[in-house]
């Protein structure tokens, strides 16, 4: 059995030396990078199955190399920040980053992230329940993983297709963030439910008509009438 292949840009030495030594130890093969060209050469020749990468880079910084990424792959991506400012968090999720932790962070964390990730990507690809969702405005197919909205195909990435079946799944009920961020991004609460919001946001602005409604306080609900 192949290997998981995991890219880790960042340029910072001591991050790189902690960082792979913990994936070695998991038995994951991986790449470094310490700038941004050479990151985005490294993506494109390794094809890693997930991408660490740091927000601060020099050439090419974390955000633009993720947003050439993005037009390229829907590659999962954690991404890194020594900034805690709220902002720099939503700016990198917002372009297409996966998840993210703040320096300095527990390996131990980031192993969990990368591990609940792999796990999602696998239940995503070994999808054996070919399940077809029929609304009045959304059709939504597990197997072949596409979404139509009033018949017109809306292009989700990876992530984006698992939070829209998990909604959808549970038509008419309420998910908390804390629900979403277990059974999508496969992890309990580890401090920032952001990332649900994120992307939740992504959502509504790809298949809009307000399918996703906020319960203030709780969480989200999918409401389309079953056809």
């Amino acid at each position: 059995m192949a290997k998981i292949k995991i890219l880790v840009i960042d340029d910072e030495p001591s991050i790189l030396k902690l960082v792979t030594a913990y994936l070695q130890a998991e038995g994951y093969e991986y790449h470094t990078a310490q700038d941004g060209l050479s990151g985005l050469k490294a993506a494109r020749a390794y094809k890693p199955d997930l991408i660490i990468l740091d927000i601060m880079l020099p050439g090419i910084d974390g955000i633009e190399l993720l947003g050439q990424l993005r037009r390229e792959s829907d590659v999962y991506v954690i991404m890194l920040t020594a900034r805690s400012e709220e902002v720099d968090k939503i700016i990198g999720l917002s372009i297409g980053a996966d998840d993210y932790l703040t320096k300095p962070f527990s390996p131990r964390e980031l192993i969990a992230r990368i591990k609940a990730s792999l796990r999602r990507m696998q239940k995503s690809g070994d999808r054996l329940d070919h399940k077809v969702l029929v609304f009045d405005h959304t059709r939504i197919d597990s197997s072949s993983r596409r979404v139509w909205v009033d018949e017109a195909e809306v292009h989700l990435t990876a992530l984006e297709f698992d939070l829209l079946f998990t909604l959808a799944e549970n038509h008419g009920m309420v998910l908390s963030r804390e629900q979403l961020l277990q059974k999508v991004w496969g992890y309990d609460y580890f401090g920032d439910l952001r990332v649900v919001d994120v992307h939740i946001g992504h959502l509504r602005h790809k298949i809009s008509k307000g399918l996703i409604n906020t319960v203030h306080g709780i969480g989200y609900r999918f409401e389309d009438r079953e056809s």
